[in-house]
């Protein structure tokens, strides 16, 4: 038989060969949770992993307060593992899939005003090398559309000309495009780097300290920006990205460009992501689509 943590700990190992660390660290630590609920409850063994034990794991992180996003995440956490078991044989099937994924809140943060927006970045700052690293920073999210993860593990070689290489949600790379102002700001942050970082740190964006910005560090700095260049309203990564992908969709009307562009599995979650004006679209079907629109009819 197999050890439920072993075979949790084989699959992390496997996991870290094709995906990011901070998915790695994600899938941790819900696997690491639904181990200790399962021990819990006297189930030790890989092999026992079923839908009524998959079924009350979720229903105990419900009871005790965990948020829709994070069980949704708990159960795409368990459900990859319970693929991994039935791939090896420990399991005949995947009996999470039996288990109905919490229904997600239709919450979505507000995109940042265009005007209010270009102001901001606009704002003049003193040219130390933190300032240029933070507008390097700044331009980067709302250039490429970036996660908080993925500007995080960014390394020097991810970058190229116009371009930047991303490691998104499983693992899946993509390519995503740099634009000018971007470029502008990440020349004259590398300019001055080297000042900061240490001899070995391959990281794009480091710290006082020499070492790579964590998630946590990278929110702090967008937070206090926003107070330093007056900006009115709250700031984080996740909402320069929603921004980038409102005003892109804006501008261009081209919902799979911009699925790619944010590295969406499905375009269900793009439109949702942009609050897609469905108005527009109506419009647009019926102006289009040779069969959309009403004739006349015809006198008897």
């Amino acid at each position: 038989m197999a050890s439920l943590t072993a075979a949790i700990e084989a699959y992390l190992a496997k996991l870290a060969e094709r995906a990011s660390p901070a998915t790695v660290a994600g899938y941790r630590q819900d696997l690491a949770a639904f181990a200790r609920f399962a021990e819990g409850r006297g189930v030790e063994d890989a092999e026992r992993l079923d839908a009524p034990l998959a079924r009350a794991f979720l229903g105990a992180e419900r009871s005790r307060g965990l948020a829709p996003k994070s069980l949704a995440r708990r159960r795409a956490a368990l459900s990859r593992f319970a693929d991994a078991l039935a791939g090896q044989g420990v399991l005949a099937d995947n009996p999470v899939r039996l288990v109905r994924t919490p229904k997600q809140p239709s919450h979505l943060p507000r995109p940042l005003d265009v005007d209010s927006l270009a102001r901001f970045l606009d704002t003049p700052h003193d040219d130390s090398p933190l300032s240029l690293r933070d507008q390097a920073m700044l331009e980067l999210f709302y250039s490429s559309g970036l996660r908080l993860a993925e500007l995080a593990a960014l390394d020097l070689d991810h970058l190229s000309a116009g371009h930047v290489r991303v490691l998104g949600k499983g693992g899946k790379p993509r390519q995503v495009p740099v634009g000018a102002r971007a470029r502008a700001a990440l020349g004259r942050w590398h300019a001055c780097r080297a000042g900061l970082a240490t001899e070995a740190e391959p990281a794009l964006f480091v710290g006082i300290r020499g070492r790579r910005l964590g998630h946590r560090a990278i929110q702090k700095r967008l937070a206090v920006l926003a107070v330093e260049r007056g900006l009115p309203e709250h700031l984080h990564p996740h909402r320069l990205r929603h921004s980038f992908a409102s005003h892109l969709l804006e501008s261009s009307q081209d919902l799979r460009a911009v699925q790619e562009l944010l590295g969406h599995a499905n375009l269900s979650t793009t439109q949702i992501y942009t609050r897609l004006d469905w108005q527009h679209l109506s419009q647009s079907y019926d102006a289009a689509h040779p069969r959309a629109k009403r004739r006349p009819r015809s006198e008897p």
